[in-house]
């Protein structure tokens, strides 16, 4: 198993390094100027040179690369040209919020996804299967942004059950920081007001969030039961006259759960690009946000950041992934 860790870590090296190339390029793709932007309409040409000098753009894009890599390396992920904060500093303010958001989503789809897909495996080609089918195909076929503008309607506007936007009140007082998270630092500060409060705002852009891997892993846990299933082990089972409970969730579930372990990784990434236009609709606090407002303002340095973030948990997830998939299938470790 360690051989096989290291290899997978191994593998990470020329995915960062051209997953770094990539951001690059796309920073100095971007259109509009922000050079310009920053320092207004009427500045001079020597004002203009010199934000050019001090963001390193008079130098050549090979030089501007490697200075770019190597401050990655000691953690200097460059500043905003208009705010001149440190990417890195925002990007660990608005993360959290993020995370919290993301990780609140996927507990949502495995919660409600995985069984779901059992179900509809056991009952295949009966009622419980056609509703679990039809609630999975309108799950995937809707626009996250068009699903939350339709639950904002719905329980904030018309029924006023949930709030509209935001993370927390802003005329409350939230719980000392710790985390970052603000469901569990309310836990941690025993604040139970604070935390229903901060549950109720993170469920409607939860609920919209989840809605794909939700019904993703639903449609791959149905496909991959419904395979195991049919294997000759598991007629065997049924021979020996054991439960059907106890052979869909003890010997066919750790068969299937691979290639649902697999999608949900793949998912956990999805998520995390999908929180922009998530975080956009519902106002929340995170890197999404974060890079709506600096695409709008054209500051390729924090899309850059948070592209970059994106791509390195997205990384790092999928090596969780491989190494768990090892875990559960130790064929794959002497592939």
């Amino acid at each position: 198993m360690i051989k096989f860790a290291l290899r997978r870590i191994v593998i990470l090296v020329p995915v960062l390094i051209g997953l770094s190339m990539l951001v690059f390029a796309i920073g100095r793709l971007l259109p509009g100027d922000p050079v310009g932007l920053a320092a207004g309409p009427n500045a001079s040409q020597e004002v203009l040179d010199s934000l050019a000098r001090e963001f390193g753009l008079d130098r050549p894009i090979p030089e501007q690369y490697w200075n770019y890599a190597t401050n990655l390396l000691q953690g200097d992920w460059g500043s905003s040209i208009l705010t001149r904060r440190p990417v890195a500093d925002d990007i660990v303010t608005y993360l959290p919020a993020t995370l919290e958001l993301v990780i609140a989503s996927m507990l949502i789809a495995i919660a409600i996804g995985i069984p779901a897909g059992i179900v509809s495996a056991v009952w295949a080609d009966r009622w419980p299967d056609y509703l679990t089918r039809i609630f999975s195909l309108g799950a995937i076929s809707v626009p996250p942004f068009f699903t939350g503008l339709l639950l904002q309607l719905c329980f904030a506007m018309l029924f006023s059950w949930l709030p509209l936007g935001g993370r927390f009140p802003v005329i409350e007082t939230p719980p000392p920081l710790v985390t970052g998270f603000l469901t569990i630092d309310s836990l941690v500060a025993c604040n139970w007001a604070a935390f229903v409060t901060a549950l109720v705002h993170l469920a409607l852009p939860a609920a919209t969030l989840s809605l794909l891997a939700l019904a993703t892993t639903t449609r791959i846990t149905r496909a991959a039961m419904i395979e195991v299933l049919q294997q000759d082990y598991i007629a065997t089972e049924r021979a020996l006259g054991l439960s059907q409970a106890r052979i869909v969730l003890k010997y066919a579930l750790k068969n299937a759960l691979s290639s649902t372990t697999t999608m949900l990784g793949l998912s956990f990434g999805w998520m995390l690009g999908g929180t922009v236009l998530v975080e956009t609709i519902f106002d929340w606090p995170g890197i999404g946000l974060y890079a709506t407002q600096a695409i709008v303002t054209q500051d390729f340095v924090p899309v850059m950041g948070v592209t970059m973030i994106i791509g390195i948990i997205f990384v790092l997830i999928n090596l969780s992934v491989d190494l768990i998939y090892g875990l559960l299938n130790p064929k794959v470790r002497y592939e």
